[in-house]
């Protein structure tokens, strides 16, 4: 690993955060602009994840600016840069759904491994060998595959992803560092847990779980239920990141978790009681009766933990929500932003399985 330690911290002034209308990219927006940023440039080609309704507070900033594009749109990529005097890229912008990987693992290809490349292009372009700048690339702890009963993902667990989604961001993590070895781009990456918290676009588990259980629908988990994952509140990460841009070395790898370890079907009866105490349904069982097993997908890894342990040691970040807490702010803005719900899956998502392998 060619890891260059910092003569001084990095400052980030003009950012481009890509991918900042999706859901932990508007929340890194909206943390951006309570530093010292002189400019946040959103870059975003606004797929059905994407919501600029998620970035009205922030929209109303002079420092924020909004560019529609996609991120294999080099000669775009080449303009922002140049107009903005970009310093530091924060790389949110991918296809982060393992069931839709699943049904069109295409899209996941081009966006998250050829769009990378075009953003890394652009930034060696635009840069050429200054190393007052910086390019962090947001991943996942899905690039390390499955964990057993015990032990932990470091940041020198070997790559062995399972899924179409998580090869292709090992694909991309792997050209990061790449360019950083053979061309010198001064570059950071982090492999964050299951991020969940307001905003997040409800195809995933807990937001869909609300919306189910406040609707009184089937409450869908796979399998037995007792895939494992470490949750990982978003602001939580957005803090995160903040620090690794800042103090990290260049080159270094961050692993980012919550130290929130729960079963799928855990996740799902705290999120039904916690339901049935906020908006109780009087004369009704309770929402845990909502719950159907269904057939499990296809390469489900059955366990993620992340050992967090560098960051603390190294930059001093750990998580403030604890899963209790950071879960019960999540429903409150669920139950406080129906509207926005019901707007954000008006397209052709109407919460249906996907990711059923044919």
């Amino acid at each position: 690993m060619h890891v260059t330690a910092n003569a001084e911290p990095h400052h980030p002034r003009n950012l481009l955060v890509t991918g900042g209308a999706g859901f932990i990219g508007c929340s890194y927006i909206a943390h951006a602009l309570s530093t010292d940023a002189r400019k946040v440039v959103n870059l975003d080609a606004l797929t059905y994840a994407g919501n600029l309704d998620n970035l009205v507070a922030q929209s109303k900033d002079p420092r924020y600016a909004f560019v529609h594009g996609s991120i294999l749109d080099e000669a775009l990529l080449d303009q922002v840069f140049a107009e903005h005097a970009i310093d530091t890229v924060v790389h949110f912008a991918a296809e982060s759904h393992v069931d839709r990987s699943i049904d069109g693992p295409d899209a996941f290809i081009s966006t998250n491994i050829v769009g990378t490349l075009a953003l890394l292009k652009a930034a060696r372009r635009a840069w050429q060998s200054r190393q007052d700048v910086r390019f962090h690339h947001v991943s996942t702890d899905e690039v390390y595959g499955s964990l057993g009963d015990t032990g932990m993902f470091t940041e020198t667990t070997p790559y062995d992803p399972s899924s179409p989604y998580s090869a292709s961001k090992a694909a991309s993590d792997h050209l990061v560092r790449a360019w950083n070895r053979t061309f010198g781009l001064p570059i950071t990456i982090s492999n964050c847990s299951n991020n969940y918290g307001p905003n997040q676009f409800p195809e995933k588990l807990i937001p869909l779980i609300i919306r189910n259980a406040l609707a009184g629908k089937a409450l869908p988990v796979y399998g037995d239920g007792k895939n494992v994952r470490d949750w990982l509140y978003v602001m939580d990460h957005c803090r995160a990141i903040d620090v690794v841009v800042r103090k990290a070395a260049v080159g270094s790898t961050y692993n980012i978790g919550g130290h929130n370890e729960w079963a799928n079907i855990d996740i799902v009866h705290l999120i039904c009681d916690t339901l049935d105490e906020m908006r109780p349904r009087p004369g009704q069982p309770g929402r845990r009766s909502l719950i159907t097993f269904v057939k499990d997908r296809p390469g489900h890894d059955r366990r993620y933990a992340i050992d967090a342990g560098k960051i603390q040691r190294d930059l001093g970040w750990v998580p403030a929500e604890t899963f209790a807490t950071g879960l019960r702010k999540t429903v409150q803005w669920y139950l406080d932003n129906q509207t926005w719900v019901e707007r954000v899956t008006s397209g052709s998502y109407r919460g249906e399985r996907l990711g059923v392998a044919h």
